[in-house]
């Protein structure tokens, strides 16, 4: 499988990068709970749990049978660790946000796993989902701040169906089948060997899963009837957790004025663009949810646009780009048309950062996309970055986006994978691209 940048790190504690979190979460290391198809809880790790009378309080309990794999049996104490790791601001875990209610992680045995909360809990903590079991053994020596230059990340041992073999930095990622992964986790995998191979360039990925070096790659929508052509090939489509919209700065004119911030999210052509530029793989949006989580937050998340709205202005669109940037011309043709004077600003990853997320905040609007979580924290990002208010609950924050709009929604990605046939078994959708790795087989496999 081709990803196109190395995978970061091993360790679940310090890691954003998406693929990298797939590997840790369904090769290399197991979460305490997992969802199924339908986005559910269902027992991993945690074979079992209950909550206090007032939901404050959740026991799992946790599986004994599984081993690290360099043979040290895996406890409720490493999940305590993990846990308590995770919400030590020292540590830097990315999610630490997730945990702002968690008081308490606390190992009672080797099999009993306790989380106090500091208030009722409405649904099942999605980092449990999320967040890899790392074995204290190991990486509990490790100063909390150091977790980042840890020598495990380096050389991992897991307790998952597969095992690190070896890692060739900027190169590839290799892992071999686990052969006593415990039949009540999902038995040892189908596959014997896994490989994550480090390839940057769009054009070279396709060459190489064209030719069979590959046997998944991630292409350009443009390319998907040329792979689809290809009997050896077919495409994957599957929603993802990703959202591109143009995010309006409300502490400068003009998206100081609401009516300039209207003018815009009405003047745009959702399903144009995701014709146009992502050829039909992707959903216009009007809300940063996908609809599959609009149930999370609230239904009636559609912007208010009133009749009355503001023409003739300019503004400075900031962008991460080279080349065309088709999106932004398109977007620049589409607001034209209602007199609004768009100016495209292209530039490169470091120095968009620092326009749009530093604390001056240079910008007038942004092309952003914005990764989602299934516990919608990623919904936070938006206030800080636009200077909307923050709210008190997903619920609140999805309404005010909906009245204030901070931020012109475009499209909801969808993911798009070049895959080999040889391969079988093979489902993707919004728990990612790997959730089913450990039952993947191949031809004569």
């Amino acid at each position: 499988m081709a990803s196109g940048a190395d995978l970061q790190s091993a360790n679940p504690l310090v890691t954003v990068h998406p693929l990298a979190k797939q590997v840790q979460r369904y090769a290399l290391l197991v979460t305490l709970i997992q969802y199924d198809s339908l986005l559910r809880p269902i027992p991993y790790l945690a074979r079992a749990w209950h909550w206090s009378a007032d939901s404050s309080m959740l026991t799992l309990r946790v599986f004994q049978g599984l081993r690290w794999h360099d043979g040290t049996p895996t406890t409720a104490r490493d999940a305590a660790w993990t846990l308590e790791a995770a919400r030590d601001p020292e540590t830097g875990y990315p999610r630490r946000g997730d945990l702002a209610s968690l008081l308490e992680a606390r190992a009672e045995n080797d099999s009993t796993l306790v989380l106090r909360f500091d208030r009722r809990q409405v649904r099942m903590p999605d980092v449990l989902t999320d967040l890899g079991i790392a074995p204290q053994h190991l990486l509990g020596a490790v100063p909390r701040g150091q977790q980042r230059s840890a020598k495990w990340n380096r050389q991992p041992v897991g307790n998952g169906p597969f095992r690190f073999e070896r890692h060739e930095p900027n190169r590839r990622w290799i892992f071999t089948a686990n052969p006593e992964f415990p039949g009540e986790l999902g038995g040892p995998p189908r596959l014997d060997r896994f490989v994550v191979a480090v390839v940057d360039e769009p054009t070279t990925k396709l060459a190489a899963l064209t030719s069979g070096e590959l046997d998944f790659a991630g292409i350009n929508p443009a390319h998907a009837a040329f792979v689809n052509r290809n009997p050896d090939l077919q495409v994957l489509d599957y929603p993802l957790l990703f959202t591109y919209a143009v995010l309006l700065n409300l502490r400068r004119p003009p998206f100081d004025d609401l009516a300039a911030r209207q003018a815009v999210a009405a003047a745009i052509d959702r399903q144009a663009i995701v014709d146009g530029v992502l050829f039909g793989y992707g959903t216009a949006a009007t809300s940063p949810l996908p609809p599959a989580l609009l149930d999370q937050a609230d239904r009636s998340v559609a912007p208010t646009i009133p009749g009355a709205r503001r023409r003739d202005f300019g503004f400075e669109l900031v962008t991460v780009a080279s080349g065309e940037a088709a999106l932004e011309q398109m977007l620049q043709a589409q607001l034209a048309r209602e007199g609004i004077r768009v100016q495209i600003r292209m530039m490169e990853l470091s120095t968009f950062l620092d326009r749009v997320q530093g604390p001056a905040h240079e910008f007038d609007a942004a092309v952003m996309g914005i990764s989602g979580d299934l516990a919608l924290g990623h919904l936070n990002r938006i206030p800080a970055l636009t200077g909307l208010p923050q709210a008190a609950s997903a619920t609140a924050l999805v309404r005010d986006m909906a009245d204030s709009i901070p931020a012109a929604f475009l499209y909801h990605a969808r993911g798009v994978q070049g895959m080999n046939r040889r391969v079988h078994g093979v489902s993707m959708d919004l728990r990612g691209e790997l959730v089913t790795l450990a039952k993947w087989w191949v031809d004569g496999g």
